[in-house]
């Protein structure tokens, strides 16, 4: 605009205010300079003009066009991208990693469980052995020295605890059954999730196994241990059973003989 500006005044300068008077032609044929930049300056202004004044028309139908293609291409540009990478990670490979990861997951849940449902089936066989140790002894300690209602008591909470122990070692047959499946399920699992891509799966889930091996172990000591005191509780029993008898014998034997006695 500054630029139109001065071009305006220097035309005006050429036009004008040489051209007041007659005797300024001369001048302006001296001055051919000075004729030079206003012819200058007139066609800059009526360039200008064409550009300013362009049918209103015309450049409104051209500019939004241009704008309008360019958002087009450009949300173009934007969604193709994503969604170009979205078709092409749909591939095969990335199709069994997918599913390999899902095995996996679930094959580790399977085994989490499997793995609790026998641990508790373990500590609660060697609870009940444990109690039906500690009623068992308590019984052959009191032997000889109970009422026969007491010692009908006790004997029944000792047959009790037997079919407890039996329930609870019946439990740890059957889930030790599953656990032994879900193990080898995890171990399949872990070599396709291995063989597809999914090392770091593979890694984690055979992690799993071990720990849940190691647990496994650990309550089968416990059992173990339990059913080591019953069948030392079994021996005591047989040979507290044999002195009793025993002493019944001697005191049978020394009553008849004191009988003889009196009788004689």
């Amino acid at each position: 605009m500054q630029a139109v500006r001065q071009c305006a005044q220097c035309a005006s300068r050429a036009a004008g205010g040489f051209l007041r008077n007659p005797s300024d032609i001369p001048m302006l044929q001296t001055n051919k300079s000075v004729l030079k930049r206003g012819a200058a300056c007139i066609r800059v202004l009526s360039s200008s003009e064409n550009i300013l004044f362009k049918k209103p028309g015309v450049q409104k139908l051209e500019e939004p066009t241009d704008s309008v293609h360019m958002s087009i291409e450009s949300y173009r540009g934007i969604f193709a991208a994503p969604f170009r990478q979205q078709v092409e990670s749909l591939s095969h490979d990335s199709l069994i990693r997918r599913a390999a990861s899902v095995v996996t997951d679930s094959s580790s849940t399977f085994l989490s469980q499997t793995t609790l449902a026998l641990l508790d089936a373990l500590t609660d066989y060697a609870k009940a052995v444990h109690k039906r140790i500690i009623l068992q002894r308590r019984y052959l300690a009191s032997l000889g020295k109970l009422t026969p209602a007491d010692e009908e008591s006790l004997l029944r909470l000792i047959n009790v605890q037997r079919s407890e122990a039996s329930e609870r070692l019946n439990d740890c047959k059957r889930f030790e059954s599953t656990w032994m499946n879900s193990v080898n399920l995890c171990k399949l699992a872990a070599e396709a999730a291995y063989t597809s891509g999914g090392e770091e799966a593979a890694v984690t889930l055979r992690t799993n196994i071990q720990v849940a091996q190691t647990q496994v172990e650990e309550a089968r000591k416990l059992s173990a241990d339990a059913d080591k005191k019953l069948a030392e509780t079994k021996v005591e029993e047989i040979q507290r059973m044999a002195e009793y008898a025993a002493s019944l014998e001697n005191s049978d034997e020394h009553e008849i003989h004191e009988a003889y006695l009196r009788e004689d």
